[in-house]
């Protein structure tokens, strides 16, 4: 029996860039040994699922605020598209903070223009729902986007993020730079993101701690990622994890709990 779960980066099509910040696809096998983690997320994603029996669904997952553990996925294969910052609304019809930590069926949603997508896409294989996408996001979002505000957005966006050259900046030092207030910036990322900018860099530094666990020392990671010492990393960790680092990484993980059936609006 496989009881793997096997993940692949696929190639972003030109197109797309400037609103999709990647693209991959996730298979479950027969009976996954570990829970499956869902990590703190600072993105949407749209989702094009394949159950186990072949049904084929159109999701919209948000912005994870914390990680989940769970069991029960088995032979389910998802392409997922992970929007980029400023994109959910000029292409949902809704601001991001209306879906953070949740799950739903791309046809919940108001917009006809979503529901038309999402009823061609539950009824493609996923190599003709990308070729969909290709052909009718450009004009979609093109036309709904407003430039400026999404130019700022995603300057806070990198500002906030670690990048190997430098340490996160500081929310009121970003604020500053893009000549908004601290008040305006929230706002901004309630609407492009989802997250508080707070919030948004929390998640942002764990996930780098994840990437560069296994190589480099903790206080290392620390002063990389912008936290203060090793201990404000590790109180950063558990919160949004659930378990310490050293936990985590040894595979002590919260118990894991049955994955949750979508439910409609």
């Amino acid at each position: 029996m496989t009881n793997i779960v096997s993940r692949e980066v696929l190639p972003t099509p030109e197109v797309l860039r400037p609103w999709i910040a990647g693209i991959g696809s996730v298979w479950v096998g027969d009976m996954p040994t570990e829970p499956f983690v869902h990590l703190p997320e600072t993105a949407t994603k749209v989702v094009l699922r394949t159950g186990e029996h072949g049904t084929r669904s159109a999701l919209v997952v948000g912005p994870r605020a914390r990680a989940s553990y769970h069991r029960g996925k088995r032979r389910v294969s998802c392409l997922e598209l992970r929007l980029a910052p400023g994109t959910v609304r000029p292409l949902l019809g809704v601001p991001a903070v209306d879906l953070v930590g949740r799950a739903l069926r791309l046809d919940d949603l108001p917009d006809p223009f979503v529901r038309r997508l999402a009823a061609a896409l539950g009824r493609s294989e996923p190599e003709e729902a990308l070729d969909r996408l290709v052909e009718v996001l450009p004009e979609r979002l093109a036309a709904a986007t407003d430039p400026a505000r999404t130019e700022l957005v995603r300057a806070g966006v990198d500002a906030l993020s670690v990048r190997a050259d430098r340490a996160p900046a500081q929310v009121g030092e970003v604020a500053r730079e893009l000549a908004v207030s601290e008040r305006q910036l929230r706002n901004l990322f309630a609407e492009g993101v989802g997250l508080s900018p707070k919030h948004y860099a929390r998640i942002d530094r764990v996930r780098t701690v994840l990437d560069h666990a296994a190589t480099r020392p903790w206080a290392e990671l620390a002063a990389a990622t912008g936290y203060y010492d090793q201990s404000h990393l590790t109180t950063d960790f558990r919160t949004l994890m659930g378990v310490p680092p050293r936990s985590y990484i040894a595979g002590r993980h919260p118990m894991a709990t049955p994955c949750q059936a979508l439910r409609r609006s």
